[in-house]
C-alpha cells in the first residue's frame, strides 16, 4: 500500500475529510484508496487501515 493510503486508512478519517487534507477530491481519493486495498484478513477500508496499523505500516 501506499503510505498516505495506509495512515488515511489508519487514521479513521471520513473519505472527505483525508481528501481535503490531501488536497484531492473525494472521488479521486476513493478510486486511489480502491486501487491497493488487498490487505491480509480485511474485507473492508477500514479493517484495511486497522491491519495496516497491526502490521506496523502506519
Amino acid at each position: 500500500m501506499v503510505p498516505w493510503v495506509v495512515e488515511a486508512l489508519g487514521g479513521g478519517a471520513t473519505d472527505a475529510a483525508a481528501a481535503r487534507a490531501l488536497g484531492m477530491s473525494v472521488r479521486t481519493y476513493r478510486r486511489r484508496v480502491a486501487e491497493p486495498m488487498p490487505a491480509p484478513g480485511a474485507s473492508s477500508r477500514f479493517q484495511a487501515g486497522v491491519r495496516a496499523r497491526d502490521l506496523g505500516l502506519v
